[in-house]
């Protein structure tokens, strides 16, 4: 089984909308459900957890029945962290999921993710027991020295873009959390999932990014999402006036 975990607990106070930001409308249709639709649509993807923000549950609920995401089984209590969020996501399936059953971890404001690229996390993960969506750095990068200056350049082949989603063997990520919970680590972890298996002195694979596919945070990225909506719209359009 495959059961993709969307997170949705955030706030998204960085956008500035005075809701959260899974719930701001883009189109008419709130971000969400553009992330959800992506997951219901493909057909590896069996299962589907949001782990919403405590406060938003029932309307996290009334999305998925309006948009028509059956694979919505389970509707989880998000925590006061993106890391405690992740485990709560995770402890609900412990009775649901076989330790060799397949984990997705996508934001809810990644709504922009292909088939391609859940495809590949998931072929990745069958493999090694992990993947994480990555891409190749386009732009020149360099180390602060303050907020002000740096002098040291960063060889940007040397690496990559985390993306979503991270992919994980049900019982290779729980393992993973298990030891950085009892030796008292976790409260030192980085924000998403892929550390802690670096923690426990463990690799992550790369399975294929996309350009295309990035969190939405800040109003530009907003903007981005609504013009390549448009853009697609006109694209059919233009398919259809052809037939």
């Amino acid at each position: 089984m495959v059961a993709a975990i969307i997170l949705a607990g955030g706030v998204g106070a960085r956008l500035g909308k005075g809701i959260p930001k899974q719930f701001v409308e883009v189109l008419g249709k709130p971000i969400m459900a553009y992330t959800l639709e992506k997951f219901q649509n493909n057909p590896n993807i069996d299962v589907i957890e949001i782990v919403s923000h405590a406060d938003y549950v029932d309307r996290t609920r009334e999305l998925a029945q309006r948009y028509g995401i059956t694979k919505a089984k389970y509707f989880v209590n998000g925590g006061a962290t993106y890391p405690e969020s992740s485990v709560n996501g995770l402890q609900n399936l412990k009775d649901k999921l076989n330790g060799d059953d397949i984990v997705l971890m996508h934001g809810s404001c990644a709504p922009l993710v292909t088939d391609e690229v859940i495809d590949d996390a998931i072929r990745v993960c069958g493999v090694y027991d992990n993947a994480m969506a990555v891409q190749q750095m386009n732009l020149s990068t360099c180390l602060k020295e303050d907020e002000t200056c740096s002098k040291r350049p960063i060889d940007r082949e040397t690496i990559v873009q985390v993306q979503f989603p991270l992919a994980f063997r049900y019982s290779y990520i729980m393992d993973a959390y298990d030891k950085v919970l009892n030796d008292g680590s976790f409260a030192k972890l980085g924000l998403h999932l892929q550390y802690a298996v670096f923690a426990n002195g463990g690799t992550m694979h790369f399975s294929k990014g996309d350009d295309r596919n990035f969190k939405i945070t800040t109003q530009a990225d907003l903007d981005l999402f609504e013009g390549y909506l448009l853009l697609l719209e006109k694209k059919q359009q233009e398919e259809h006036n052809k037939c």
